[in-house]
């Protein structure tokens, strides 16, 4: 297996800037691996194809104020820092930017919201990792929110009028460093219809961390080093999907941070609940046992998210889908089109 097999050409003007005005108004791509065949429609669309007694499972982790502007104590030189997760009472993994210039015991004022109301925030690097990974201590964690901003990925250059349009609309557990994006073409009215329908909606929570913003560097991509998440997948939910599997029914998986959380906790063969770090890394050949179709967004070239997909239905039929999706001008990332694979 070679990193160049998942790779593709995305023309810029494919990457959407912003999201759609209305939520289930994108695009759906169904995916069926069946025949491999390839239809197009609207997300208002998917209650068609999701039936009574399956169970939509969600990632309700929502995203905290995780970019944090400040500068060097001592040169005033400037400074960001992406929180990636908690690691204990006021210490944090982040990634930093630049990173080659912190050092252990370098200190960093934040320059952010709450300076303006007359507190400070004061950090200091206490290890330093790899790739731009730095671990800081922060002197104050309770003023971590009010300095932060909600972070967009990097290959989006226009601003964001709502920061709640990079939230789901059923976002609760705070955590994430980038949004459930399968979660966000959901609507109120959506949720609503597929459960006048007789389809349970499971809600789990995977905090996504570093490598949503990490690409895999190596030739070979067993050799990538994927990095841990927390997760929960409570004693509740573990029941109704083993119940949903007994009933002949699908679990029909809402993004690929769900997948990885639900296939974690079904690796002894029934559906175990989950509190910890999530390490799973999925790759073609993988095996999957809990998830029967999934709805996902297009992803970036030489991702573990690619991989992913291209795991559950063929890489193949994957970049075959791919490649219509820029052909029928379908917008691409975080606030782009869905697929649902079935």
């Amino acid at each position: 297996m070679n990193i160049d097999e998942f790779n593709y050409h995305l023309p810029p003007e494919f990457i959407a800037q912003k999201p759609i005005e209305l939520r289930d108004h994108s695009r759906l791509m169904i995916l069926n691996r069946a025949d491999n065949s390839i239809a197009h429609r609207h997300f208002y669309d998917i209650a068609d194809y999701v039936h009574s007694g399956d169970t939509l499972v969600f990632n309700n982790s929502r995203v905290i104020p995780a970019r944090l502007r400040g500068v060097k104590t001592d040169t005033d030189t400037r400074v960001e820092l992406l929180l990636l997760r908690r690691l204990e009472n006021g210490i944090w993994e982040t990634l930093a930017r630049p990173g080659k210039r912190l050092k252990a015991g370098t200190g960093i004022t934040i320059t952010g919201k709450a300076l303006k109301t007359g507190n400070e925030l004061g950090a200091e690097v206490i290890q330093k990792g790899e790739d731009g990974i730095v671990f800081v201590r922060f002197s104050d964690e309770s003023l971590l929110e009010k300095s932060g901003e909600v972070p967009l990925p990097p290959y989006i250059h226009t601003p964001l009028q709502e920061s709640e349009r990079y939230q789901t609309i059923y976002a609760r557990i705070k955590g994430s460093a980038a949004a459930p994006t399968a979660g966000l073409h959901f609507t109120p009215g959506l949720l609503d219809e597929l459960q006048q329908k007789g389809v349970n909606l499971a809600f789990t929570t995977l905090h996504i961390g570093l490598d949503t913003f990490q690409p895999v560097r190596v030739n070979n991509p067993e050799d990538h080093a994927i990095h841990k998440e927390y997760g929960v997948l409570s004693q509740e939910t573990a029941a109704l999907l083993n119940q949903t599997r007994e009933a002949g029914k699908r679990i029909i998986v809402v993004g690929t941070s769900s997948v990885r959380l639900i296939e974690a906790a079904a690796q002894s063969g029934s559906i175990r609940p989950v509190s910890g770090w999530i390490d799973l890394y999925i790759l073609p050949g993988y095996r999957f046992r809990a998830a029967d179709a999934m709805v996902t967004n297009f992803h970036l070239p030489r991702s573990t998210l690619l991989m992913l997909v291209s795991a559950y239905a063929g890489r193949d039929f994957i970049f075959k889908a791919y490649q219509e999706a820029i052909d029928q001008g379908y917008r691409f990332y975080s606030f782009g089109d869905a697929m649902l694979i079935l």
